[in-house]
């Protein structure tokens, strides 16, 4: 299933996430901008990994004092996803 998001405050404009309802994984995502190396590397780390365990690893990190950054986006997505299936 494929989740998008728009992101706020970061590079990146959104976020499609894909995973599966059944286990709660994530099979992949992508960034629409943002900085490549970082967003495909951190895409890399978290395939096939918990949706749960992805968003509290990853819900806080800052980029330049922004308050936020594309991995906290990314955990932002995926809380919405637990929120949707819950």
């Amino acid at each position: 299933m494929i989740h998008q998001y728009i992101t706020c405050g970061t590079c990146s404009k959104a976020i499609a996430v894909d995973y599966d309802p059944q286990t709660m994984t994530i099979n992949a995502f992508q960034f629409l901008g943002g900085c490549h190396g970082n967003t495909q590397g951190v895409a890399a780390l978290c395939k096939g990994k918990s949706i749960k365990e992805v968003a509290e690893s990853l819900r806080g990190i800052d980029c330049h004092g922004k308050g936020t950054s594309c991995p906290d986006q990314l955990a932002k997505a995926l809380e919405q996803i637990m929120e949707k299936e819950a």
